[in-house]
């Protein structure tokens, strides 16, 4: 006997297909096409058909069968209580890396789960283990053809790999990639790169190995280690230093150069605090693939300075007079402080102070802007002078709403600091126009210059 589910509507669009079918929040979908609907993945994929049938559980009790039509694609207008349509699966491995593990008590609950779930890979981008991924699991992204799948694989050594992990079953990661490289599938891999572990001769061969994917296996980043203060009855891990940034940096560049000599592409990228840290200067723009691994903190640098020097330059200054703050993590500092002097020549009249954030809430180690919280802001910014404004980048704040991580809200920084906020979003256009006063029109673009013309 196949097991069932039921998922609950917990509303219905107006106007949508949904509501023509008279559906109500409380009614429960059981199947579709016949279909057993075990999940989110199960349900986009079934209603991308033009003909459907449903079998629905009314909030009577009642079981109400229906078949229609709709177009290729369309969406039925109903959203579920859940919006996996399951539980979401939390991580079954104990890292030695794990930056949660470093997290202080008494956060709120939110930051202490640990997902790993596929599903979240292909709807949201996340990175996963794979680790608590059965044979049905992988066939369903077969079937589906779900890519891109986001694999953090930390090395494809499998014993190394058990003892990373702390899961006797991680080992098999190699097997599973390959089982998706066969089928089509896309992926993006990472390491976190650990002083001692998977560094080195490790590291060269996770690389080699992982470029054998290639090309379902698209990039790879590696990233440094993340160690906070709170390491108490962990793993003895060591920060890297600049010896150790440069070799990681000659092992990537020599895999670089053989992939992209081989096929047009660099592959694998480090992150941009390895360049920091070794003291060298960032790779230029093309370099970087077009920026594949942008929100694994590579090209985050280069694409800023790009944008906010190609905003410069479509600009004409003037006499506009305006003092301003700006904070950021000591990571960005740099460059930020490099971009607002060339902002304060171009207008003479607007003065902008620039302040690298210490992490003393995770630790001076953490030097990355969205891992500083209101606490330090509070504590570092004040008797500073802030001017008329205090600028402070999206990614200080949790996701869709303006609070910091450790629960302080911008309204209440605003308070202490008896200064407006003025949360700068996604990229150098919008920094630029801050810094001078302005906004994009309309909400939109100003112009792009990565634009095609013709």
């Amino acid at each position: 006997m196949r097991k069932t589910y039921a998922h609950q509507i917990k509303s219905v669009a107006s106007g949508s297909i949904g509501e023509e079918l008279e559906l109500e929040p409380g009614d429960k979908i059981l199947e579709i096409n016949g279909e057993i609907i075990e999940d989110i993945l199960d349900y986009r994929y079934y209603i991308q058909n033009e003909e459907i049938s449903m079998v629905v559980e009314k909030k009577d009790g009642t079981q109400v069968d229906w078949e229609f039509d709709k177009e290729l694609y369309e969406d039925l207008g109903i959203e579920f209580e859940s919006g996996l349509m399951s539980d979401y699966r939390s991580c079954t491995n104990q890292c030695i890396f794990c930056f949660i593990d470093q997290m202080p008590p008494g956060m709120r609950e939110t930051l202490y789960f640990k997902d790993d779930d596929a599903r979240l890979s292909f709807l949201q981008g996340n990175y996963i283990t794979m680790t608590n991924m059965k044979q049905h699991d992988l066939d369903r992204i077969v079937k589906y053809h779900l890519s891109p799948i986001n694999i953090s694989v930390q090395t494809t050594n499998p014993e190394l790999r058990c003892m990373m992990l702390h899961n006797r079953f991680a080992g098999d990661i190699m097997e599973k990639m390959q089982m998706l490289k066969e089928a089509g599938i896309e992926m993006n891999g990472q390491i976190v790169l650990c002083k001692g572990v998977n560094d080195g001769k490790e590291l060269a061969r996770s690389l080699r190995d992982l470029a054998g994917l290639y090309p379902q296996m698209e990039s790879v980043s590696v990233v440094p280690v993340g160690l906070s203060k709170y390491r108490d009855g962990l793993y003895p891990l060591e920060p890297l230093t600049k010896e150790d940034a440069e070799n990681a940096l000659a092992v990537i560049e020599e895999i670089q150069r053989e992939m992209y000599d081989q096929h047009g592409t660099h592959f694998v990228h480090a992150s941009d605090e390895f360049y920091l840290l070794a003291e060298r200067d960032l790779p230029e723009e093309e370099c970087y693939d077009g920026y594949v691994q942008l929100e694994n903190g590579v090209g985050m640098l280069r694409l800023l300075i790009e944008e906010t020097s190609w905003a410069l330059e479509e600009m004409d200054g003037d006499d506009r007079v305006r003092t301003i703050s700006l904070a950021t993590g000591k990571l960005a500092y740099p460059y930020l402080f490099r971009i607002a002097e060339q902002v304060m020549t171009k207008f003479p009249g607007i003065r902008i102070h620039v302040y690298a954030i210490r992490n003393e809430f995770f630790g001076e180690t953490i030097t990355v802007s969205g891992l500083i919280t209101g606490t330090d802001l509070k504590e570092q910014l004040k008797d500073r002078e802030l001017g008329d404004v205090l600028l402070l980048p999206a990614n200080m704040f949790r996701s869709g709403e303006e609070v910091f991580l450790d629960d302080i809200s911008c309204k209440e920084l605003e308070n202490a600091l008896q200064v407006p906020i003025n949360i700068v979003k996604s990229d150098g256009q919008d920094l630029i126009l801050a810094m001078i006063g302005e906004e994009r029109e309309n909400g939109g673009l100003l112009h792009s210059p990565y634009e095609q013309e013709g």
